[in-house]
Formats: C-alpha cells, structure tokens, sequence
C-alpha cells in the first residue's frame, strides 16, 4: 500500500501522508517511510522548504492502534524507532510546514507540531487523545506542548483529551494561523515560496538557535548568535543582500542550494534550475 508521496517543485518538498481511508493514520511502513523521507530532505541540497500535509481530508488521525499483522518486535523498540522520525523532523535544518487540512490527533497532532509553523484550515481538529486510548502522551508532546502553549494548558490537553477546533488552537497558540479551507492550498504555498527565497543557511542557524532556545542561557544565546553571524558575514548571501539593496532589486540567496530568486510584486518567481522541468513526486512503498 502506498504510504507517502513526495513532491518537489521550486525548492519546495511536499510530504502528503496518503491513507485517506484510514484517515491517515500511521502504520509500520508509514514510520519507516517517513523517516527515509525526512533523511532525503535533510541530504538535498536543492530542497529548502519542506510541508507536510495528509492525502483527503485528514492529516494524521494518529498511529494506527488496528494491528494487520504480527509484530513481534519489542515495544520499547517500536516505540524508539518512532522517536527516530520525531527527531528526525525535529532536527531537521530546513524550515517545515504542517498543512493541517483536517483531524490531527495524537501522534499526528504531535507530528504537525514539530513543524515550525502550523497553518490549519478552519474545518481542522486537533486532539491529544492518548488519554481516551489509555496512554500517555508520545510523539514529543510532553516536550512540545508547554512549550508552545504553557504548563497549564499543556496539562488540560493531556488530562482531558478533548477535541479542540481550529479556532481555539488558534486561540491558545497551538497553531499559528487559521484560514479558510479552500484558501489553505494557496497560502501555505505562499508562505513556503517566501521562505523558499530567503538565505538557506542564515534561516536554518536561527531555526535551531530558537529551538534551542528553553536550554541555554542568555550569556550562551548571545555567544551562539555571535557565532552564526560571524559565519553569515562571509557568505555570498550577505554580499548579495547589500548589493540587492543597493541595486533596489530581490536578492538571490544561494548557500550551497540552486538558484532562487524572491518574487517582487507583479512578477512570478523564478523557478529552480533543477525544476525547469516542473514538479517531480515519488511515492513510497
């Protein structure tokens, strides 16, 4: 069966999680998919941005507590492979969109909330149900969520498992925008074009800075911000952005990845050398 499918076009790596039927939710081969796929964005230079969304109109209703087959491995090793994806995407460099077109619950909420930014459409539910399965929280959200909304409403998300709307993740800072559903599509690829543009390196320096961030002093974060500027100021990004300035045009930010210039208004972007043929998917067995 068919688990992912990959596509890329314009320095832009959409993941789509394709079990509509099961809602999306994630198998065995799933979990070894993903993390092969994570790992071959992370090695491609050419990929800047990465989305995650789910096939229908789910994008992960969680892992899929159904069986289909014996499995004697142990559960502490299942569940140590699984943190493998986690981190995976976790760690990765580039920055990362969940494209939250409908239900995340459990681990597929968890799964969205790696991600550094999470637009959801306005008919998306989340939900940290492990509570109604008898479990306790997987997938990094003891870690994630009082981070991202606090200690308190981390713990009534946890207890209660309830189903949130879109609205109220919007409201208690789950999420980072809402938009209509048939808008979704065109704003997130709006929002992943932008950073498509934007200076690879210095991004994915100030991504893992801010990760970073809950465990390291202020002496230390100044001290690693010195350290990544020092290394921005001998980039040719640098010396782009100065003469783009100066020259009152967009800059063309390089970094090692293919050529990527910023869209200014009235004028479509330019695409990747390697996409001069259009998008190219793979889907994953």
């Amino acid at each position: 069966m068919e688990t992912l499918e990959l596509e890329r076009k314009d320095g832009i790596v959409t993941i789509t999680l394709d079990r509509p039927e099961k809602k999306n939710a994630i198998n065995g081969a799933m979990w070894t998919d993903l993390l092969a796929a994570f790992t071959e964005v992370a090695d491609n230079d050419d990929d800047r941005v990465l989305v995650l969304t789910g096939r229908g109109d789910g994008f992960c209703s969680g892992a899929d507590l159904s069986g289909g087959g014996r499995d004697e491995t142990h559960p502490v090793e299942r569940l140590r492979h699984i943190a493998d994806v986690v981190l995976r995407l976790h760690r990765l460099s580039k920055p990362t969109i969940a494209k939250v077109n409908g239900v995340a619950a459990g681990a597929g909420c968890n799964l969205a909330l790696c991600c550094d930014l999470v637009i959801a459409s306005d008919s998306a539910r989340f939900s940290e149900i492990f509570a109604r399965r008898g479990l306790s929280l997987d997938c990094g959200g003891s870690w994630l969520l009082p981070r991202i909304v606090g200690m308190q409403k981390a713990k009534e998300l946890a207890l209660l498992a309830e189903i949130i709307s879109a609205q109220e993740a919007l409201d208690i800072g789950l999420v980072n925008r809402v938009v209509p559903h048939d808008e979704l599509d065109a704003v997130v690829a709006g929002m992943a074009e932008k950073i498509a543009a934007g200076p690879p390196l210095a991004l994915s320096m100030s991504k893992t800075m801010l990760n970073n961030a809950f465990m390291v002093s202020m002496d230390q974060a100044l001290e690693d911000e010195a350290r990544c500027q020092a290394v921005n100021l001998v980039t040719d990004d640098v010396k782009e952005a100065f003469s783009a300035f100066l020259e009152k045009r967009d800059p063309v930010f390089r970094s090692g990845a293919a050529d990527h210039r910023a869209p200014a208004a009235g004028r479509p972007a330019r695409r990747l050398r390697s996409s001069s043929r259009g998008p190219t998917t793979t889907t994953w067995r």
